[in-house]
């Protein structure tokens, strides 16, 4: 096998487990999947997932990273940010149950273990981001401000249902999420 061959295989090898980890992560949640299952549902040896990814925590991590839309919802012009985080979370919130990142992140567990994790990214992927574009004082507290907010649907998720605002019109709940991060992220 060439070196290319190598390199695409172990990616091929790669995304498999990312998916297989997705996807039980999603149905069973994180406590409830062992490395073997993973290994076992991908068709891979289960020593790759130490090899690749380090840890079942760490491949965690890696199927938040890989699912993420903040990114290009944080990136743009500034004073659009209010309107791209309410659009971004009225579709969270319309799409309930559907919605696989949802699923994963709803039944992440709350051991300390997946807690790091979970505060680890919504650090570098949120929080830290967002207060990155905002000017003027107190960046850091409103951008905590804004990501609560978010973080709100997935409890709002979890206590009242994955269905409780899919029927809601998505148009109405962007408008009143933008009221809401505009003043969340008003200098």
């Amino acid at each position: 096998m060439t070196d290319s061959s190598q390199v695409r295989d172990r990616e091929a090898t790669r995304r498999r487990l990312l998916t297989a980890a997705r996807h039980l992560f999603a149905e069973h949640g994180y406590d409830h999947v062992t490395v073997r299952m993973i290994a076992a549902t991908a068709g891979a040896n289960v020593a790759l997932i130490n090899r690749y990814f380090g840890s079942k925590a760490q491949l965690f991590a890696e199927v938040l990273v890989s699912e993420s839309a903040m990114e290009s919802v944080i990136e743009g012009d500034p004073a659009k940010l209010p309107q791209r985080l309410a659009a971004h979370m009225a579709h969270r919130l319309s799409a309930g149950a559907s919605d696989p990142i949802v699923r994963v992140i709803d039944r992440a567990g709350s051991g300390p273990e997946i807690r790091a994790v979970l505060r680890d990214r919504v650090e570098s992927a949120l929080a830290g981001p967002l207060a990155a574009r905002l000017s003027g004082p107190r960046a850091e507290e409103r951008a905590l401000l804004a990501t609560s907010v978010i973080l709100g649907g997935g409890s709002l998720r979890r206590v009242l249902g994955a269905e409780s605002l899919r029927d809601a019109d998505p148009a109405y709940l962007e408008d009143r999420l933008t009221a809401i991060f505009t003043a969340c992220l008003a200098p």
